[in-house]
């Protein structure tokens, strides 16, 4: 028989959250983008899916997807985008824990909560990169796509589409980041 907890964290636990997650970004300094991805790919491998609760195994799917963002070489992310996603990420080629993934149960809690504050941040990048994923697989071809030039390529469309998605998805962060700028990755 299971037991069900749930835990709620008040703005001051947050706080203490991010306040790890700053420290985690300072720490790993100059690190370059493949050691940052490589730490947060290990988290990934290191979790036995089988044994980790529902709301842990969502947020190491959540995971992937923002390494993902900044391996797709078709989704190419620029560079100040790029960096974001990789400081949101740092805190995942930190060798210690709040809680030691060793403990059943418990271990990979600090990591999800991590990564939901992580999605929170990136939320408008996580969403365009799933937009353009859809649309590239909806698309397969390139058919019945309208470019804004005449020579239409599977390359010319996509680059059409990721131009518009990473705009708006700038757009929409510089607009819900305004009134709160406390809580921003940059």
């Amino acid at each position: 028989m299971g037991l069900r907890i749930s835990i709620d964290l008040d703005d001051d636990d947050l706080k203490h959250f991010r306040l790890i997650m700053r420290e985690s970004r300072t720490s790993v300094g100059q690190l370059h983008a493949d050691d940052i991805v490589a730490g947060a790919e290990s988290l990934l491998k290191s979790v036995d899916r089988q044994k980790v609760s529902e709301f842990v195994g969502e947020r190491l799917d959540k995971l992937s997807v923002m390494i993902d963002m900044l391996v797709d070489h078709e989704w190419r992310l620029p560079e100040k985008d790029s960096a974001r996603v990789l400081n949101a990420l740092a805190y995942f080629t930190e060798p210690e824990d709040l809680i030691p993934d060793h403990i059943p149960g418990l271990g990979f809690l600090d990591d999800a909560i991590m990564i939901e504050l992580v999605v929170r941040e990136l939320e408008h990048e996580i969403e365009a990169y799933g937009d353009f994923c859809d649309f590239r697989k909806n698309h397969p071809a390139g058919k019945g796509i309208k470019s804004k030039t005449s020579d239409v390529t599977r390359e010319v469309w996509l680059e059409d589409r990721r131009n518009e998605l990473q705009s708006r998805m700038r757009q929409r962060r510089n607009s819900a980041l305004a009134p709160q700028s406390s809580h921003s990755i940059d």
